[in-house]
């Protein structure tokens, strides 16, 4: 998986506001969709990694730049790809589109960073075998 992973949704009337725009914080949920799927896509679930793994990445930092309005019933994507990633660490960057015929539009560009840990919030490596995998997607 050299390209991004992709997901696909379509704007709930739940996540806007009475303007009718996104409310700014599900752009963070659509990440945390983004993210799992990319482990889905890999071949991994998520709720398994901490399951069988016993390994936890809870988000230390979390940051978004906004260009344009996402609103009720658009049909976007989340782009998902890691941009580094070390024993401890992991960081993603995301990039959410509204599809159109004549072109996808930018909505948002987001990054989060994730620190790797057991269920009781220890430090942990993440173990060899996600991170070869993430690093392949990385190439």
């Amino acid at each position: 998986m050299h390209t991004p992973s992709q997901t696909r949704l379509r704007v709930r009337y739940a996540e806007t506001d009475q303007m009718g725009v996104v409310y700014y914080a599900n752009f963070f949920v659509w990440c945390e969709i983004g993210r799992v799927e990319f482990f889905r896509q890999l071949g991994w679930d998520y709720k398994q990694m901490e399951i069988a793994d016993d390994c936890h990445l809870p988000v230390v930092e979390a940051k978004c730049r906004y260009s344009a309005p996402a609103r009720y019933d658009d049909e976007i994507i989340i782009e998902t790809t890691v941009t580094a990633v070390r024993t401890y660490v992991i960081k993603f960057s995301y990039r959410v589109l509204r599809l159109a015929p004549d072109g996808n539009q930018l909505l948002a560009e987001a990054e989060t960073v994730h620190f790797t840990v057991d269920r009781q919030m220890q430090k942990k490596p993440l173990p060899e075998k996600y991170q070869q995998a993430i690093r392949a997607t990385m190439l």
